[in-house]
């Protein structure tokens, strides 16, 4: 995923603009326009958002397959009662 000038942050940053360009067109309050070109960096921040998301999802496949063991288990380590 290549950063560009309009490639969000992070994850939640994208997440919290997608909020705020529904909120705005639920509102009704913006012009046609505006609507389409927030309609339009909505569509962006989706596919962001799920390519983050299916990459993140591979790499959890990976540590599932034998790269993480197991923790053992922790030692009760409050004090007796």
């Amino acid at each position: 995923m290549a950063k560009t000038a309009n490639t969000p942050k992070s994850f939640e940053s994208a997440i919290a603009e997608l909020e705020t360009i529904v909120q705005e067109m639920e509102t009704g309050s913006i012009t046609l326009e505006q609507a389409l070109e927030r309609y339009q960096r909505g569509a962006g921040l989706l596919k962001y958002c799920q390519e983050t998301l299916q990459a993140a999802e591979q790499r959890v496949h990976q540590l599932e397959n034998g790269m993480l063991a197991p923790l053992p288990p922790a030692e009760d380590k409050r004090s007796p009662e």
